[in-house]
């Protein structure tokens, strides 16, 4: 049996993918053969979050209690170093497929209550290949008797046609980012990027920044997407496409990395909130039993 269970693989002109049955995972996606997510093979498991959902809480939350709809909720601390609960749980449970086309598939979790999340609820991924390139949307139901709170992210990794992302050029367009502390918790300040190492708004060189940023306060297209680009020296370029549920997103040159993943890609994350969200409350989703809630980003190699 594969570390990630079932391989789903789908296809669109020369675009392949392939999600995994653990945490409905984006383990591989290229176009014409070129990477254009760095993944991980069959025969591993994800490592440090790539390809990987996260919900119900995207990035970091905090070691304590925090309490909804008169629910007392505990995170369970997967981070030893900073103290903190990282990615959610939904990225290591099992996912039922239910449905595969050629060029798109569904997987769908039901989410029963645990000591750190005390709600019932489920959660659908569709992963569709077409002309624009991967289109990934999330669709999260309330099951529950009470009002039910989250947050969702996806942990994507840009691949580079380079050794490393050395001579890439980043595009984020956005005018905050949010201030953490020493344990990547937010201090609750928003900060602008204007005059700053974080001003990513025009395409500027990766090349001496050691970056890890939420970024917020994003600048959108006339379809109400935000585009964030990855080009390497080569003239390869990945561009990520958020839908306006995603008013975040963290992106990280991987120079926490042990050497071999070290500065090899580029770390675009769309969240819905910034780190530590249930416990802050700071833009959560609150939906009511029944209520549904969908969001989609996209990617591509555009070069």
């Amino acid at each position: 049996m594969l570390p990630t269970g079932e391989q789903i693989a789908i296809a669109h002109g020369d675009q392949r993918a392939v999600i995994t049955e653990v945490g409905a995972t984006l383990r591989a996606y290229v176009t014409a053969g070129v990477p254009v997510l760095e993944g991980f093979a069959a025969e591993e498991m994800a490592d440090f979050g790539r390809g990987q959902l996260t919900f119900p809480w995207p990035s970091a939350m905090g070691d304590g209690e925090w309490t909804f709809s008169d629910r007392v909720a505990r995170v369970l601390v997967d981070d030893v170093t900073h103290g903190t609960g990282s990615h959610g749980f939904a990225r290591w449970r099992p996912f039922t497929v239910t449905s595969v086309n050629q060029n798109r598939c569904s997987l769908a979790l039901i989410v029963h209550p645990t000591p750190e999340f005390p709600f019932a609820a489920e959660l659908k991924m569709d992963y569709h290949l077409g002309p624009t390139g991967l289109t990934v949307t999330s669709t999260v139901t309330n099951l529950d008797e009470v009002a039910m709170p989250f947050g969702l992210g996806f942990h994507s990794f840009a691949a580079v046609t380079t050794p490393s992302i050395e001579g890439t050029q980043l595009t984020v367009p956005s005018r905050a980012y949010v201030a953490v502390n020493d344990r990547h918790l937010p201090t609750g300040e928003i900060l602008p990027v204007m005059g700053n190492a974080h001003d990513f708004r025009d395409a500027k060189s990766v090349n001496g920044h050691d970056l890890d940023a939420t970024f917020t306060e994003l600048l959108r297209d006339d379809t109400g997407m935000c585009i964030v680009t990855v080009a390497d020296s080569r003239g390869g370029a990945v561009e990520f496409a958020l839908d306006r549920n995603f008013p975040y997103v963290n992106v990280s040159t991987n120079d926490h990395l042990p050497v071999g993943r070290r500065r090899t890609s580029v770390a675009v994350s769309p969240m819905t909130c910034p780190p530590d969200a249930l416990r802050s409350g700071k833009d959560i989703i609150v939906l009511e039993p029944g209520q549904h809630w969908a969001a989609s980003w996209r990617v591509r190699r555009s070069a």
